[in-house]
């Protein structure tokens, strides 16, 4: 390992980048003190429109932030990205709520309730940070992830429950006024809220350290930033500059994470938060590959066009019976070759049985279309079981998701044995389905394996 000018390098950034941070951190608050310090410089400010729209542009810009989080936990199966999004969703949900508490928008008057939204919603989202930011590998991801749109739902259903008890002034939502300053349950909610951003900041330090990478130190700065919104929230009068400053600091918070995945690879923006079983996990899959024998001369003699529209039409109707009928995940679609898993999130015990339903149900789907359009190649498909490493390959703009084994190996090879428009699966996909219809193909030599590989065809299921 090197030790000379480009070693200490990246040792130097990292420094700087830490005290960066810590000096952006320790200026918000710094302010705040003086202010509170010197009651004469705390000028108050009441303009409703500047406030209305800064609340809704944080909010709007968390939203923004839920979604895609949110979107990339659930494709790939991550309970860290998952919570995350919640931190997010719960501080744009109750900040919109706080937005519309602006006199003159929504209703003549103050409202305790919307008021009251974005302490509320802020806390809320450290419960979130907190949570996502303790071990969750193995079967507590998998359970939360297979739980997670519950999950979601009961939050926006919270939201909305808050947005009808403050409307109707319900207690303890009721009356026109809302606490000049936090006190008493205000001041025990934040600083709970407080400590729990401040360990979710810690431990994504911690990751930061041992992974690098935008996102980690983005998330970290932004619970920091909100953690901060908390205690100026404790402290500040209404209208006065350093109330306007937790608003300030919530817009910055989210500003600094959306910022953060713009930075990064359109294609697994959020990997620097993903678990280490999201990165480089293993897991049992069930690995179904297919591809249209002939597609090479097909090609040769017809034109481009022609070759697409031909492709199209059978991706059309091949993937949804993959994916929606039996939750598979498309992993590529390479020329004319198809390669899906099953049990990718580690949610399918019955991985092998929903491939080979799907391979079934393609190539029937399939076989319509080649029906209608003579002289069109036609699929050949292959099912594999298999330990395999599910795994972020690449850097920057050549990064991708995608399962690595032998197991992978084997389904791709064992495709080109299997009999056009039937199904091939391997001895160890055969034995996962004991009540099936197979017929033996043969053992074979594949490049590669030292062992023959038994397969069989698939009939039924």
């Amino acid at each position: 390992m090197s030790s000379g000018p480009r070693a200490a390098a990246p040792r130097s950034r990292d420094r700087s980048t830490l005290v960066t941070g810590g000096l952006a951190a320790a200026v918000p608050l710094a302010g705040l003190a003086l202010l509170l310090r010197r009651p004469a410089l705390d000028l108050r400010w009441e303009h409703h429109p500047s406030h209305f729209w800064l609340v809704l542009g944080a909010a709007a810009l968390s939203a923004v932030v839920a979604y895609g989080t949110g979107v990339a936990s659930i494709r790939r199966a991550d309970a860290r990205v998952f919570l995350v999004s919640l931190t997010f969703l719960s501080a744009a949900g109750f900040l919109g709520l706080h937005a519309l508490a602006t006199p003159g928008v929504l209703l003549g008057h103050p409202n305790a309730g919307f008021v009251l939204a974005t302490p509320v919603g802020v806390a809320l989202g450290a419960v979130f940070a907190a949570w996502s930011a303790i071990p969750l590998e193995g079967e507590r991801g998998v359970r939360l992830i297979a739980v997670a749109g519950w999950v979601r739902t009961a939050l926006v259903a919270l939201m909305v429950l808050w947005a009808v008890a403050s409307l109707a002034e319900l207690p303890p939502l009721h009356g026109d006024q809302a606490p000049e300053k936090a006190s008493g349950p205000l001041v025990a909610m934040a600083l709970v809220a407080i400590a729990l951003y401040g360990w979710a900041a810690y431990r994504y330090l911690a990751l930061w350290r041992t992974r690098r990478g935008t996102m980690p130190l983005a998330v970290a700065a932004a619970v920091v930033l909100l953690a901060e919104a908390m205690v100026a929230l404790l402290f500040a009068p209404n209208w006065h500059l350093s109330w306007w400053e937790w608003h300030v600091l919530m817009l910055a918070a989210f500003t600094l994470v959306a910022w953060g995945a713009q930075r990064q690879w359109h294609e697994e923006r959020f990997v620097g938060l993903y678990l280490e079983q999201t990165v480089s996990g293993r897991r049992e899959m069930s690995i179904l590959f297919a591809d249209l024998q002939g597609f090479t001369t097909f090609s040769e003699a017809h034109e481009p066009q022609e070759v697409t529209a031909m492709l199209n039409a059978y991706f059309r109707v091949a993937i949804p019976p993959v994916v929606s009928a039996h939750g598979g995940d498309i992993d590529r679609l390479i020329g004319d070759a198809i390669m899906a898993t099953f049990n990718r999130r580690g949610d399918q015990p019955d991985h092998a049985r929903r491939a080979a339903a799907a391979a079934l149900a393609m190539q029937e789907a399939t076989a319509v279309v080649a029906a209608q359009h003579p002289g069109w190649p036609r699929f050949r498909a292959a099912v594999n079981t298999g330990e395999v490493s599910v795994s972020v390959l690449g850097v920057g703009g050549g990064r991708t998701h995608t399962v690595i084994g032998d197991a992978v190996n084997v389904a791709s090879r064992l495709e080109a044995k299997a009999p056009v428009g039937g199904v091939a699966v391997s001895a160890a996909t055969a034995r996962l389905l004991p009540n099936a219809r197979t017929e033996p193909l043969g053992t074979f030599e594949l490049k590669g394996k030292a062992e023959p590989v038994e397969a069989f065809v698939l009939t039924a299921l």
